[in-house]
């Protein structure tokens, strides 16, 4: 193991110094630096200067917004520093003055994964001050830590994929466009794929309605009677609910913990996308009855209710992830695995 390291160590350092040697990471987080102020400001501006909302209630929104849009801009960024770490060496002829060198394919891999992740890291790095920012107003510390790993953790996910599919697929755009395929699947296609689920599988349902007949002084109801029975069809989320695990989105909100205020609602975009999610977990009720004369129920025991009641997924989705980029690093090691029996049609070795 630790000549492994050592090797893999090797492959690290060469490739962090090719990386930080030119501009475009600077600029890079130069841009990426900008955008967050700009975002930062317009939240403040917004939910500071609002009188609906507590400073708790605003650093908490400010945090969580902050951090999916990290979310956002990383899995934009990771790809293209990654998706081209095994093939984009292997077209300037550099990979292969690797191979004949005493460390392994294996090792060539996990020092360019590395190399990768850290790069990617060095994103959420510059996040920080803004990060901090949105803290001193009251953000729970467990929320803080635990939304910051899950990020790095799903950042390196992204970088785990692209290179390994840099290294499974010869052309340096090609990869980088099938690693950005494999990430909007992940972001966007769970969404559609729960959605149509949705759609696909139904069940009929009913609904009595009952209706006021005779209201008191006050405009109170005070007499209602059957009215109708509606029917119609449910859509059955409740069995196509496990496809968002996957997603990076949802599974950064189901792993935090749910904070509320002192009146029991949610405060950030975790738990109201959390909230989502669990929902989805619950059968429709298929014979229901509607009184239009009795009072709703209150929103924030609900929400308490719904998401205490159901069962957590981010870990499941996470074991996915893993899954699907240690596959990934897989098959670059396999591929990179010399003597090479054969190599794709037009590939340079040297």
């Amino acid at each position: 193991m630790k000549n492994f390291l050592l090797g893999a160590g090797v492959v690290f350092s060469l490739e962090m110094r090719q990386r930080v040697r030119g501009v475009a990471l600077y600029v890079l987080l130069g841009v990426f630096f900008l955008l967050i102020l700009i975002v930062t400001a317009i939240l403040a501006s917004v939910l500071f200067s609002s009188g609906a909302a507590t400073n708790q209630q605003s650093g908490a929104s400010a945090f969580s917004t902050i951090i999916y849009f990290v979310l956002l801009l990383g899995t934009l960024v990771a790809p293209a520093l990654s998706g081209n770490a095994i093939n984009g060496d292997r077209e300037a002829g550099t990979l292969a003055t690797t191979q004949v060198t005493l460390v392994s394919s294996w090792q060539i891999v996990f020092g360019k994964f590395l190399a990768s992740w850290v790069t990617a890291l060095a994103f959420l790095a510059v996040s920080v001050p803004f990060l901090i920012f949105s803290m001193v107003v009251g953000v729970a510390p467990l929320t803080v830590i635990v939304s910051i790993l899950v990020l790095a953790v799903e950042l390196g996910i992204v970088a785990a994929i692209g290179v390994g599919l840099s290294g499974v697929i010869p052309r340096p755009l090609f990869s980088i466009v099938v690693t950005y395929l494999v990430i909007a699947m992940l972001s966007i296609g769970t969404l559609i794929g729960f959605s149509l689920g949705g759609l696909l599988i139904e069940s009929p349902t009913t609904t009595r309605v009952y209706s006021s007949t005779q209201s008191d002084a006050d405009g109170n109801s005070i007499h209602c009677t059957y009215s109708q029975t509606d029917r119609g069809r449910a859509p059955r989320v409740d069995y196509v609910w496990g496809i968002l695990v996957a997603n990076p989105y949802v599974l950064l909100a189901d792993a935090v913990p749910t904070t509320v205020d002192s009146h029991g609602n949610l405060t950030d975009l975790f738990g109201f996308i959390k909230y989502a999610e669990r929902s989805a977990q619950i059968p429709p009720q298929l014979h229901t009855t509607r009184n239009d004369c009795s009072l709703g129920q209150d929103d924030s025991q609900q929400y308490r209710e719904t998401i205490d009641s159901t069962t957590p997924g981010w870990l499941v989705g996470l074991i996915l992830q893993l899954v699907l980029a240690g596959a990934a690093l897989a098959g670059a090691g396999l591929k990179l695995t010399t003597p090479a029996g054969r190599l794709s049609k037009g590939s340079r070795v040297a």
